[in-house]
């Protein structure tokens, strides 16, 4: 993992990297029910900085999304923290991150789950994650389309939808073991909720948890019925 970034052209200071993470759980997370302690634990620990281009790291712990290279967007650090809050996820788990970006979400998750695989569909930020994640040994970066998710590591006990999509796509269920938990933003007329769900052995289905503003991720759209 890198061990320096910078702001501007000055190089930020491990003491000041830390300040910034307390200061973004204390005002943005743990007054917004991310409350699992090792998901707290772990986001006070990672220095999201790392995990943006140069361009915007000054945005690292500030409460919005980031722009990214290829259209996308960095997801906020409250929408991240919720979905991981809300995944349970175990020490034991293996884990699937849809929508990797610069490698930020990956981070966190290799501190909470036995292995994480990490899709990303954008090659500057394939490229930035591998990087950045270099020497953590229980994630893998892989290359691909977003709403195929990755069969090869297949099956998952969790799958993170690190942003928004307009519907879960047939193979995350089939990648997905049976009492897997899915959690995801979801797009519904132009709002962004967060949703999970459990794979049972004879369906899926999600519930809202919570609206919030999240980046919408390329390659989930619904097929829009035609109109005179």
């Amino acid at each position: 993992m890198m061990t320096t970034a910078t702001i501007d052209g000055t190089t930020i200071t491990p003491e000041r990297s830390e300040a910034l993470r307390h200061g973004m759980v204390a005002s943005q997370l743990r007054t917004s029910a991310v409350n699992d302690p090792r998901v707290v634990a772990a986001m006070s620990q990672v220095p999201r900085e790392h995990f943006l281009p140069d361009a915007v790291a000054r945005f690292a712990y500030a409460d919005t999304m980031v722009e990214l290279p290829g259209g996308r967007r960095h997801n906020n650090p409250l929408a991240t923290g919720r979905l991981l809050t809300e995944a349970r996820i175990a020490p034991g788990d293996r884990v699937l991150l849809i929508g990797a970006t610069g490698g930020y979400a990956a981070a966190l998750l290799s501190k909470l789950a036995r292995e994480v695989v990490a899709l990303e569909s954008e090659p500057l930020l394939v490229a930035l994650a591998r990087t950045a994640l270099a020497g953590v040994a229980n994630v893998e970066v892989v290359e691909g389309p977003l709403n195929n998710g990755w069969a090869a590591g297949a099956p998952y006990d969790v799958i993170i939808v690190d942003g928004a999509i307009e519907q879960v796509p047939d193979a995350f269920l089939e990648q997905a073991r049976p009492g897997a938990r899915i959690a995801t933003g979801l797009v519904d007329r132009g709002v962004t909720r967060l949703a999970t769900g459990t794979r049972s052995a004879t369906g899926f289905g999600l519930m809202d948890f919570a609206d919030c503003v999240c980046t919408v991720l390329p390659g989930f759209e619904k097929p829009r019925g035609f109109t005179f």
